[in-house]
């Protein structure tokens, strides 16, 4: 099977490499087909393209699009996109907006537990001011010595429960996958396994997913866990999802799965580039 790797981030989002490094260590590392994917954000695509090519390295256009569902953030891939698509720009520029305000907020929480300064330096940790996130503040809780790595910030920070948590109002899943759909691409639930959704309220979001029109599910992903590959690979069939397979990658030192590493898709799934 192709060493397919649909799910990655450079630093025009929340990764700490550019386009083109990213395409380089997918090409070392054996990835026979890549999609840089983003979040809420296509800059990146241009550098990305350009660089595949010079690799040989077959590219397939992408993005990341958070939305509010149920009130529970969740990341919608879409694959295979026209990223010059008028409704997905002015979509993911209407997505984008807010986080700065956000931003403020948490650093204000920050500071009312010690940790004064965030917002100033999160931003050191931003390639892109526009989207600033809590992975930018991660980085610096870890580089001030509050915690050891990001792993740990966000047990005990930025998380629902724990200080510096702001909550942000995303687009909808209908929005999310209309986009993508007009831009021409295919529309993947990003790492299901990390939803807090009971079972009930996921058969409730995989069944609006795929009357909107969504395509697929993330079954390997380098945000599941091993036993969680068998799971959605069931949650795949049940529901007639093709299935997707991304690393998730965002930094040679933080990420749990480096690009290409996932193991192959199982053979009960259908994979989502099985006709490209």
């Amino acid at each position: 099977m192709l060493n397919v790797d649909l799910h990655c981030h450079s630093n025009v989002s929340d990764g700490t490499l550019t386009p083109m490094a990213v395409a380089a260590r997918a090409k070392a590392n054996g990835v026979d087909m890549w999609a840089l994917t983003d979040h809420d954000e296509i800059d990146g695509i241009a550098e990305a393209r350009a660089a595949a090519a010079a690799l040989d390295l077959p590219y397939v256009a992408g993005v990341e699009i958070s939305i509010t569902w149920a009130n529970h953030t969740i990341h919608i891939v879409g694959l295979q996109i026209d990223e010059t698509n008028p409704q997905l720009v002015q979509g993911l520029a209407a997505t984008r907006g807010g986080r700065e305000r956000r931003a403020h907020e948490m650093a204000a929480q920050l500071a009312t537990v010690g940790i004064p300064d965030a917002f100033e330096g999160a931003l050191k940790h931003v390639g892109n001011p526009d989207l600033i996130s809590r992975t930018h503040f991660a980085r610096y809780l870890v580089e001030i010595g509050r915690c050891a790595d990001t792993s740990e910030v966000f047990r005990n920070y930025l998380t629902e429960g724990n200080p510096g948590y702001v909550p942000h109002r995303w687009a909808s899943l209908a929005q999310s996958v209309q986009w993508i759909r007009d831009a021409g691409g295919i529309a993947v639930v990003a790492h299901p396994g990390r939803y807090k959704l009971s079972d009930l309220a996921f058969d409730a979001f995989f069944s609006e997913f795929k009357q909107l029109g969504g395509a697929a599910i993330e079954v390997m992903t380098g945000s599941h866990t091993p036993d969680q590959y068998d799971y959605y690979a069931k949650v795949a069939s049940r529901y007639g999802f093709l299935a997707s397979r991304g690393s998730d990658f965002h930094s040679p030192a933080e990420s749990r799965v480096d690009l290409g590493a996932l193991p192959p898709l199982p053979d009960s799934v259908t994979p989502v580039w099985h006709n490209w």
